[in-house]
């Protein structure tokens, strides 16, 4: 028996395609998709899809604030099966987020049930929780069924859905919105109605308007939070004129007298999308660190309300030196982050300023009053033809009445005989024997005067630009009355302060003070031991190590390391490892290479002064406080040529320098002489035929030049010998100087 081979499956048109142009033109689509349909907002209405779905679908479930809760499950139920093919969870988050009282400043959804919290609690399941629209959200809706917008087939074409709201309300900038996008994102903080009403009507009249007048009228966002704005009017002005930029928000404080002198702070507001629980938990973690020494305790005492309590550790404890060390330290300080990328009119994302927004939202108003205006135009002119002809067949009735008995088709026979259209005579056909009434035809002329006379207006509405303009400001001057400052939904709650004074935060303030003994090895291994020990033959080093710095510190104190690179880094006190072991190569804390070693290791005193120098004995004064450094890479100081390096740091203690070279020549000169700069190579202090510098001190030429030898302290008390200018080559060292060209 033969077998036969099943034909190959129709899998239609194969192209050759290269792999890279084929991903590339998929992931463009993807890229597109996500931008435009899921993490960017539209400037008109300020809303993404998922939650212009949910507003929609809950005004189709006839949720409007008048009527009572329906469960969250049927309303995400409805919004997954008819409008928004994806997790019922994610959509839940967005309903949840748009009810939330501490994430939305204008809440659109009214919701009954744990709606989650503050400290970053989960709201209940969408089977205990039910909502309904705000009137906020009813705003947003207004007018959609009056052909305002633009209707598109939902995913399955078995629905129509719109592709942007009326928005009547300023929701964009009102509630703010935050996305990430494809190469990408978005970052709009909330503002407070009341402001940007005035925002626009200004607008409206001034279309030329500045950036600067309007940020007289929107100084700023508005959190739901509250908290404190500590921005610079200038950034701020900057931020809106460019669309990007961003805003501090401190925690709003306060102190309670606590007797005795005793004090306590209270914070009563915290920064927005700061979670309250993580906060406390932080601050915790650090008192446990010992990481805020002027801090005893803080306690959680909230309700509904906002109440952390922070105890200081003494009543000396400045309380505005406490709160910077916590606002530097902690989430009670954080940055809202302000990128206005939106979708505009022609789905087309892009960076808009303060007064670009602003215009798009009375652009988007203007086309929805003219759509609007047509469409009852529409309707009312087929009403007053309906109206006509119910006028005619009431001065005919008898007539009416006898074609329609003696007539098998009556409606031709009206048309002709009455001169009526076909729409009149379908509607004089319809009447009830009811409203044949001689009231009822006072009230159908009644309802023609009117609809005549609102056909009017509405002609010179669209005829007329500036009565739709004026007709705008009165929608907006409405929106203010319903939810601006004077109601307590639209009140400001965010205090805008100037940028905070630098307040001086000492160390002490982040860490607890203790001596410290910093143990430095020859190698460059470096540990700390508690306290301030002598040096003692019982520490350890590795094989082949020793010791060559023993200092005595504390931990707030900053210790200053100088390499032969003419590097200087700056350590933490603090941070250097602890325990008696053999401590970590302080190379893993610092950028010095291998080829390069330290010259000098000591304690930062502010205020003081240090002599560099190189081998090729050039050098300067520095001031200490300038070779602070803030990276881990340091900070050059001192410029060394490839063939030198840095040979000498030491503090200025005298008035005399004492320099000598690797000839044991030695040179004494006023210090006087020798520049104070910041950086560079230095001037020459002494001249060499061969070699270079090997040491120099600075001293009090009063008590003589010291140096040891041998075990013992030898004093020069009379210098004239080597005393001369800078740059000369010096004379020999005394009988019994140091072989090592030494001083200490």
């Amino acid at each position: 028996m033969s077998t036969k081979s099943a034909p190959p499956p129709d899998i239609g048109e194969v192209r050759d395609e290269p792999l890279a142009r084929a991903l590339g033109d998929r992931y463009l689509a993807y890229a597109l998709s996500t931008i435009t349909a899921r993490s960017l907002p539209d400037v008109r209405d300020g809303l993404k899809p998922v939650h212009r779905r949910l507003l929609y679908a809950m005004q189709q479930l006839k949720l409007d604030p008048k009527s009572g809760f329906k469960k969250c499950a049927r309303v995400v139920g409805d919004v997954i099966g008819k409008y928004h093919p994806h997790g019922d969870q994610s959509v839940y988050d967005a309903l949840v987020r748009l009810s939330q009282q501490f994430a939305a400043r204008y809440p659109l959804v009214d919701g009954q049930g744990n709606f989650g919290n503050i400290d970053g609690d989960n709201a209940a399941a969408m089977r205990y929780t039910e909502a309904r629209l705000t009137k906020v959200a009813e705003a947003l809706l207004a007018g959609i069924d009056q052909d305002t917008v633009d209707f598109r087939p939902t995913y399955d074409d078995g629905e129509e859905e719109p592709v942007v709201l009326p928005a009547r309300f300023p929701n964009l900038l009102a509630n703010g919105s935050t996305g990430i996008a494809v190469g990408m994102a978005t970052s709009i903080p909330p503002h407070n109605l009341g402001e940007l009403c005035d925002a626009l009507l200004h607008l409206i009249k001034f279309p030329r308007a500045t950036i600067a007048k309007l940020v007289e009228f929107v100084p700023g966002p508005d959190f739901p939070t509250g908290g404190i704005l500590c921005e610079s009017p200038e950034a701020i002005r900057e931020a809106y004129a460019s669309g990007r930029g961003g805003f501090r928000v401190r925690a709003k404080w306060a102190v309670e007298k606590a007797g005795r002198g005793q004090y306590r702070i209270v914070v009563s507001e915290i920064p927005y999308q700061v979670q309250k629980s993580r906060l406390v938990e932080k601050i915790a973690d650090l008192l446990s660190a010992r990481k805020l020494p002027m801090l005893a305790d803080v306690r959680d005492e909230s309700a509904d309300d906002i109440r952390l309590v922070l105890e200081p550790r003494s009543r000396s404890v400045e309380p505005e030196v406490l709160m910077e060390a916590l606002f530097r330290a902690t989430d009670l300080e954080s940055r809202v982050s302000l990128n206005m990328n939106v979708l505009d009119r022609g789905r087309a994302p892009r960076i808009m300023n303060l007064r670009e927004v602003l215009q798009a939202f009375l652009d988007h108003r203007h086309e929805v009053l003219l759509r609007r205006s047509r469409y009852r135009l529409e309707r009312i002119e087929t009403r007053l033809e309906i109206l006509a002809g119910y006028l005619v067949a009431f001065l005919n009735i008898d007539e009416v009445i006898a074609i329609i008995r003696g007539t098998d088709e009556p409606k031709p026979a009206l048309m002709a005989r009455l001169e009526l259209t076909e729409v009149q005579a379908e509607a004089v056909l319809n009447l009830r024997l009811r409203s044949l009434r001689k009231l009822e035809e006072i009230e159908i002329q009644a309802e023609h005067d009117s609809l005549s006379a609102e056909r009017k207006e509405l002609r010179r509405l669209l005829k007329d630009k500036d009565l739709r303009w004026t007709e705008i400001t009165e929608e907006i001057k409405d929106i203010r009355e319903t939810f601006g400052g004077k109601t307590e939904l639209g009140r400001r709650r965010t205090e805008i302060a100037d940028a905070p004074a630098g307040v001086e935060v000492p160390l002490e303030a982040m860490v607890e003070r203790e001596p410290i003994t910093v143990i430095f090895s020859e190698k460059g291994w470096v540990r700390t031991v508690r306290g301030h020990a002598a040096p003692s033959e019982d520490i350890k080093y590795k094989e082949g190590d020793r010791g060559r710095f023993w200092i005595h510190a504390e931990t707030t104190d900053k210790l200053l390391l100088f390499g032969t690179n003419g590097r200087f880094y700056t350590l933490a006190g603090d941070k250097l490892p602890r325990g008696r072991g053999q401590g970590e190569p302080i190379r893993l804390s610092i950028d010095l290479g291998n080829d390069q070693d330290i010259v000098n290791l000591f304690v930062h005193r502010p205020g003081r002064k240090i002599l560099l120098a190189s081998t090729e004995g050039r050098g300067f004064v520095v001031e200490e406080d300038s070779v602070v450094a803030q990276t881990r890479s340091g900070k050059q100081v001192l410029n060394v040529r490839e063939d030198a390096e840095a040979k000498v740091c030491t503090p200025v203690t005298g008035d005399l320098l004492a320099v000598i070279g690797e000839n044991r020549k030695i040179l004494v000169t006023d210090l006087a002489e020798i520049p104070v700069m910041t950086r560079g190579r230095g001037i020459t202090l002494q001249r060499y035929k061969d070699g270079g510098l090997s040491d120099a001190i600075v001293f009090d030429g009063g008590q003589g030049l010291t140096f040891h030898s041998g075990g013992r302290a030898h004093t020069i008390d009379d210098l004239a010998p080597w005393r001369g200018k800078r740059g000369n080559a010096g004379r020999l060292a005394p009988r019994g100087f140091p072989r090592s060209n030494k001083f200490t």
